[in-house]
C-alpha cells in the first residue's frame, strides 16, 4: 500500500474490478472487509498499486489488472491439443484464430477426449498450472464399460500401479449406471499422458468417452462445445492463491 500520488485510490480499484459501485466499495473499506497485502484497510484515502498489491474482499483474492489473457475453451472431440497440426487436423489454434493475442495451451487433452482446456500468454502462470507440485485438481467424467464394484473407489484412492508408476485419485464417484455401462467422475492432480484412460482401463473399465469438466476452481459450466470465455475475476483470484502468484 502507498500514499504516493502514483498509487490509485483503493475504492476506485475495487469498483473498476467489478466488486461493486464506488460508493459501495467505500462502505466495504469502512467496514473493514478489505485487506491489502495482509493488512485490513479502513482509510478511504489509501492508495495502492493494483499491479502488485494483493487485495482481498471478505477474504477472496481480487485478480489484478493484467496485460495477459486467460481463456477457457471447451475442446471438441477430434481436435488436436496443439496450436497447429502439420497433418491438417483441426487444432486448438483453429478455435482461437479470432483472438488477436498469441496464446498457447496449458496441458493437453487427448484428441478423442473433450472438455475444458486453458489457454494463455502468461508463461509463469502456465508453468505453475502444469507443475504437479502445486497440486491443481482436474475433474473428469467418463463413460466406461462394465459396472464398477462397490470397493473400486477405495482401491483408486489407495493407488494403482501403472507401467510408469503408481497413481491414485483424490475423489471418485459413480454418477449413474445402466446395463453394462457406467458414468463415473474422477478427480486427480496427475498430468501424465492418457492417465485417466490408462487408470480406468487397468481396473477393468475401458473408457468409451472422456470429458474434463474442471481444472481447480474453473468449471466448464454451460460453455458450449467449441466455445471459449475469459477466466472470471473470482476464478483468477483463487488460482493466484493456489499458484502462490
Amino acid at each position: 500500500m502507498t500514499d504516493e500520488p502514483l498509487g490509485r485510490r483503493l475504492q476506485k480499484v475495487l469498483a473498476e474490478a467489478g466488486v461493486a459501485s464506488r460508493r459501495a466499495c467505500e462502505q466495504l473499506i469502512a467496514a473493514g472487509r478489505v485487506e491489502v497485502d495482509g493488512d485490513i484497510v479502513t482509510r478511504l484515502g489509501a492508495r495502492v498499486d493494483p499491479a502488485t498489491a494483493v487485495i482481498r474482499v471478505d477474504g477472496a483474492r481480487l485478480a489484478p489488472a493484467s496485460a495477459h489473457v486467460y481463456l477457457v475453451l471447451n475442446k471438441p472431440r477430434g481436435v488436436v491439443s496443439t496450436m497447429a497440426d502439420p497433418g491438417g487436423r483441426p487444432s486448438l489454434g483453429d478455435l482461437v484464430s479470432s483472438r488477436p493475442e498469441r496464446v498457447f495451451h496449458v496441458g493437453r487433452l487427448d484428441t478423442d477426449s473433450e472438455g475444458l482446456i486453458i489457454l494463455t500468454n502468461d508463461g509463469d502462470f502456465a508453468h505453475r498450472m502444469a507443475h504437479p507440485s502445486f497440486g491443481i485438481e482436474k475433474t473428469y467424467v467418463a463413460l466406461v464399460s462394465g459396472l464398477p464394484a462397490a470397493g473400486l473407489g477405495d482401491r483408486l484412492r489407495q493407488g494403482v500401479m501403472l507401467d510408469d508408476g503408481p497413481v491414485k485419485v483424490d475423489r471418485y464417484r459413480v454418477i449413474s449406471s445402466h446395463a453394462d455401462q457406467a458414468i463415473v467422475e474422477v478427480v486427480l492432480h496427475e498430468g501424465r499422458k492418457h492417465i485417466v484412460r490408462r487408470l480406468l482401463d487397468s481396473v477393468g473399465h475401458p473408457v468409451q468417452r472422456l470429458t474434463r469438466t474442471a481444472i481447480g476452481p474453473v468449471g466448464i459450466g454451460g460453455l458450449k462445445t467449441g466455445a471459449m470465455r475469459e477466466l472470471s475475476s473470482e476464478e483468477m483470484g483463487t488460482l493466484l492463491d493456489l499458484l502462490a502468484l
